[in-house]
């Protein structure tokens, strides 16, 4: 059986008026009395009305064609005849109708590998009216047309009317033999001489089905048409081709089994080299600035306004690239406030000297006036200031209008997570007559503070349980304040945290936070510390950027640590005070956190504890941290709902303590994800800078711990939402005795999947990773899976 393209024929009804009056021509008859015949549930009034038929008025064919016309238009009727009679003397004019049964219920069975309200919504007939058999007949071709789309082929429909006694009503049942789903067996392209099939084929998303489960062969109307219509033309544009086209295709499909060919009829054209190129009407940018966006360097592209030089041999012309050249062109007007400009690209077609196909590219350029910023609008904010919101816009009235300006506009406003996700991007309206616009941010408020409370399983605690209070708006001015209170058998933390983003409304932040906290570490036998103490942070704008920001910190703490594996001489502390001076430089534009899709943050810090400014020990620290994200695509999304987010990260940590720190807890140690640095598929402080310790997690030692470590992350996320995220991961890392033994060269290795879940009771995440430098007892190989999980405010 061969399918194509199914052909409707609508046919007209003809309606002829009565062999008498058409053969006295435009002679009128006047009738004495009309007559309706054939009724049942309609009412003589209501006919006469609707046909405009009246006893004595004179009544040519015409009147009565228009009057036919008239009832079978009011879908009452399945059939309209008028014929005149003459009895007694008198003219009569005869109106036999015969009435449409009313549709009482309509239903479908039969339907299993589709879903019935699809099948339902394509039917759409109307209970309770008279039945039209041609919306049954569109019904149930737009049946057949959606199982076709969806690969069964071979379906039937039928429609059963079961009428009642005394047939004025009728139920329509849409009877269904769904088959068998259309599996392609074969796909068969013909015309093609520079590329092969088999290229062609991997290019589509119709392929034929194979061994494998993933390969179906499942015949789908809307990738056939993506596939010829989008995807093939783009294979062949991309190599010069801009002549292809698909002339013909046809779906041979065997009756009994559903296998099926796809038959692709096509003519490629001739591969175009690249010629001349040329940009005119440029006057805000120089043509030398232009031709740095031309994709095409390297060929033959001399003549007026183009890049000349001697050839390098022919470039053929790339369609995608040449589309991407041309967005890229518009973005740098549009990010400089030409957001009215007008490009042209001109792909010119010609011959060369030697006769092979040659195009000419062409830029012609109306940039139009630059748009200035009149005013900006901020619409929804019912609690939050609208100082707070002004300040991550970074668009001003007066400036000149920028595309990227407004982006990054949108990308702060949703990183204060004040405000209701997705959040709308913003509305630009013409201001004036001179092209100038007004910008409005609308938002929608959502409920930021929390009281928290749960469970918690970390830091080498074991398990216990936290109270909390957070608000990262106070007042409704961007403020944050943070009370936690962690308590257990091994547990007792208090902490307080104010932070002020625009002290007395300046760009100058500040962050305040006091604590008091006893942990006895149940993990490798770490022993038990006693913190209490505060720290004052000041942050100041640099580099007039609004990303980047100097931090200068002071923090006394009063610490004792006792007991434990890790006790030395010089890892003992009773009653010690550490006072640290510290400065931070931090850029960040990461967006959509806590889970960032895109953007770098970059953060360099050193400080000094002890020494001149008194307390225990006397050391430096440096720390230093690169994070970098970029979006690798996007699943669904709607204005309604945010799009599944696929990303790319990496990320490296390293740090360095130079002098004598008596604070355990300022030197670094690795593995899993309860305390120190992370390094998942590794047991926790089993990486020491003496080589991998099988038995560490067991006992830590002072030996455990280093003075210079670094860890790298390589990672590709799933970002479901904003409290979902999920990642296959690659990690790396190592850390040695002192700075001087630093040795990038030599790390230890782990790979997995993890999930991640801010969830009511906090952070939740689950990593699954193989350590491939595991060792066992004796030093021989031992890589394995290790199952890490973590619970609570520690994440």
């Amino acid at each position: 059986m061969i399918r194509k393209l199914p052909v409707v024929i609508s046919l007209a009804s003809v309606v002829v008026a009565p062999r008498a009056m058409r053969a006295q021509g435009e002679a009128a008859v006047a009738p004495d009395s009309i007559v309706v015949l054939g009724l049942r549930r309609v009412d003589r009034k209501q006919v006469l009305e609707q046909s405009g038929l009246s006893p004595g008025r004179p009544l040519g064919y015409r009147d009565v064609q228009r009057a036919i016309q008239a009832l079978y238009g009011t879908g009452q009727f399945a059939d309209v005849r008028v014929a005149q009679d003459t009895g007694q003397g008198r003219q009569l004019l005869v109106i036999r109708v015969h009435e449409r049964p009313i549709l009482l219920k309509w239903a479908v069975r039969g339907v299993d590998k589709v879903s019935e309200g699809s099948v339902r919504d394509k039917a759409q007939l109307a209970e309770g009216r008279p039945l039209d058999p041609a919306a049954v007949a569109r019904a149930r071709g737009r049946i057949d047309s959606l199982y076709r789309a969806q690969g069964f082929y071979l379906a039937q429909v039928k429609v059963i009317d079961v009428y009642e006694d005394d047939s004025a009503r009728v139920r329509v049942i849409f009877d269904i033999d769904e088959g068998h789903r259309v599996a392609v067996s074969r796909v068969e392209l013909a015309g093609n001489t520079h590329l092969p099939t088999a290229e062609l084929v991997d290019q589509m998303k119709t392929r034929p089905e194979g061994f494998w489960w993933f390969r179906s062969g499942e015949y789908d109307d809307e990738k056939v048409r993506e596939d010829l219509q989008e995807r093939l033309p783009k294979h062949y544009g991309d190599r010069g081709y801009v002549d292809f086209q698909v002339l013909d295709d046809t779906l041979v499909v065997n009756d009994t089994t559903g296998k099926a060919t796809l038959r692709v009829q096509m003519s490629e054209g001739e591969a175009y080299r690249v010629g001349t190129f040329e940009i005119v009407g440029n006057r805000r940018f120089s043509t030398e600035d232009l031709q740095q966006l031309y994709p095409f360097k390297g060929g033959d592209h001399s003549g007026f306004l183009g890049l000349g030089g001697a050839a390098q041999g022919p470039v053929y012309f790339n369609q995608a690239h040449w589309d991407d050249a041309t967005q890229g062109l518009r973005t740098l007007y549009y990010n400089n406030g030409y957001i009215y400009v007008n490009i042209r690209s001109e792909v010119i077609r010609r011959r060369g000297a030697d006769g092979q196909p040659v195009v000419d590219l062409r830029w012609s350029i109306n940039e139009g006036q630059p748009a200035i910023v009149n005013k900006i609008e901020i619409a929804g904010n019912d609690v939050t200031h609208e100082r707070v919101i002004r300040e991550a816009i970074v668009l001003l009235p007066g400036d000149v209008f920028r595309q990227d300006a407004l982006l990054h506009s949108y990308q702060n406003i949703s990183n204060l997570g004040f405000f209701q996700q997705p959040l709308p991007f913003p509305d630009t309206r013409p201001a004036n007559d001179q092209g100038d616009i007004d910008v409005i941010f609308r938002v929608t408020e959502k409920h930021t503070g929390n009281i928290n409370f749960g469970a918690s399983v970390g830091q080498g605690t074991g398990v216990g349980g936290f109270l909390g209070l957070d608000e990262p708006n106070l007042f409704g001015q961007g403020k944050k304040g943070h009370f936690q209170w962690q308590f257990g058998k091994n547990i007792s933390d208090f902490a307080i945290t104010y932070t002020d983003p625009a002290i007395r409304e300046s760009r100058i932040s500040g962050t305040l936070d006091l604590h008091n906290s006893r942990l006895r570490y149940t993990i490798a036998d770490l022993g038990t510390v006693h913190r209490r103490g505060g720290s004052l942070q000041l942050g100041f704008p640099v580099f007039n950027d609004r990303y980047t920001r100097l931090f200068v910190s002071y923090g006394i703490d009063e610490q004792t640590f006792i007991g434990g594996s890790i006790t030395t001489a010089a890892l003992t502390c009773q009653n010690c005070v550490r006072s640290t001076l510290g400065m931070s430089l931090l850029r960040d534009t990461r967006i959509d956190l806590p889970f960032p899709t895109a953007g770098t943050m970059h953060s360099i810090g050193i400080s000094q504890s002890g020494g001149p400014l008194g307390g225990s020990g006397d050391f430096q620290r440096l720390d230093l941290e690169g994070r970098w994200y970029a979006p690798v695509g996007q699943l669904g999304g709607s204005t309604n709902s945010a799009p599944i987010k696929l990303v790319m990260g990496l990320s490296t940590r390293s740090g360095f303590v130079f002098g004598y720190s008596p604070f355990f807890d300022q030197l670094f140690t690795m593995g899993g994800v309860q305390y120190g640095i992370p390094l998942r598929g590794y047991d926790e402080f089993s990486i020491t800078p003496h080589g991998y310790a099988p038995a560490a997690s067991n006992q830590a030692t002072a030996a455990s711990f280093g003075q210079a470590y670094l860890a790298m992350t390589g990672e590709f996320g799933v970002r479901l939402s904003q409290m979902f995220y999920m990642s296959a991961f690659i990690d790396a890392g190592n850390v040695w005795a002192t700075a001087g033994q630093f040795d990038p060269t030599r790390l230890f290795r782990g790979a997995g999947v993890g999930m991640s879940i801010i969830s009511p009771l906090g952070p939740i995440g689950i990593d699954l990773a193989y350590g491939f430098d595991r060792t066992d007892a004796f030093g021989n190989p031992d890589p394995g899976f290790k199952l890490h999980f973590k619970l609570g405010n520690f994440f």
